[in-house]
């Protein structure tokens, strides 16, 4: 078929290998235009922008595609459909008719639950048990449109957002190639109203630990932010990011050290796995502890 790949992160990139690989053409790519990073602050082009071409693709980097002449030249390429995923740029009707078979979205969770931003960091915060991918026909509203495919996976006890993100990655390129292979015997399911949730964009200001949760809250939270933005909490005045916990037993007034990185919940406690000092790289627990101090309560 001949495909315009919409993405932008790390996430989608395995998505456009495997349609290559899959004996698509790709007429086109369009990706998130590059924005400054690193330390001299030179533009620096999204990985699926870096990604496509060194395929030799052509990309395309627009602000916005609500414009005519932007959405005229979409439309003049011709495809027989488009696959979305993690893009960043809201389609208009225009860009989502102009596919002759339409527009498909990889979206990672299991649909209607945690439609928008952050899928994957809101089902391990919220102490999910499952997700998956949904590879979902486009429509006008956010992420709202009839599901083709989907596919499930348990989410581990100690696993962290970067571990399950990189899973799913996988899942929806598998499913995508799949799914086009299989376009014209799938039967759209639209979606159900009971057990739409959202998923809010992440916003750094919930990133601080609570210790008066439970302890299967705080692991969640704390796996859930990991390793963007980082859970943290104060060690004696000093900011300490959290990048992996468990549940263990214990007792004790919450944010009371009961060993070393064991941290005494409202209920039960949690054992940090993984942490990072400020400036410092990030260590598992037993490098973490080397010429460290643990204090008998942390904030």
């Amino acid at each position: 078929m001949k495909i315009v790949f919409m993405g932008s992160p790390d996430f989608s990139v395995p998505v456009l290998d495997a349609l290559i690989d899959a004996g698509h053409e790709v007429v086109c790519v369009y990706s998130q235009p590059p924005r400054p990073a690193g330390r001299g602050k030179k533009d620096r082009p999204t990985p699926v922008h870096a990604r496509a071409e060194a395929l030799g693709l052509e990309v395309r980097t627009p602000k916005s595609l609500k414009g005519e002449a932007e959405q005229a030249d979409f439309a003049a390429l011709g495809a027989d459909i488009a696959v979305v995923v993690a893009y960043g740029l809201i389609l208009p009707q225009a860009v989502l008719d102009a596919p002759a078979r339409g527009c498909l979205n990889i979206h990672a969770s299991l649909l209607p639950r945690w439609r928008g931003a952050a899928p994957i960091h809101r089902a391990i915060m919220a102490g999910d048990k499952a997700t998956g991918v949904c590879i979902m026909q486009m429509e006008a509203g956010l992420d709202t449109g009839p599901v083709l495919l989907r596919r499930e996976t348990d989410i581990g006890v100690e696993e962290t957002t970067g571990e399950l993100h990189g899973r799913l990655s996988i899942m929806g390129a598998e499913a995508i190639v799949e799914a086009l292979g299989a376009l014209d015997g799938l039967t759209p399911e639209p979606q159900p109203e009971a057990g739409v949730t959202y998923a809010e964009k992440i916003d750094k200001a919930e990133a601080r630990v609570r210790w008066d949760r439970p302890a299967q809250d705080v692991s969640a939270h704390i796996r859930g932010l990991s390793p963007f933005p980082g859970a943290w909490c104060e060690m004696d005045g000093v900011r300490i990011k959290l990048l992996g916990a468990r549940v263990v037993a214990g007792r004790g007034n919450p944010g009371t050290a009961l060993g070393p990185l064991v941290i005494a919940c409202a209920e039960d406690a949690v054992s940090i796995t993984r942490a990072q000092r400020p400036g410092k790289k990030a260590m598992e627990t037993a490098q973490f502890l080397q010429n460290f101090q643990m204090p008998d309560r942390v904030d």
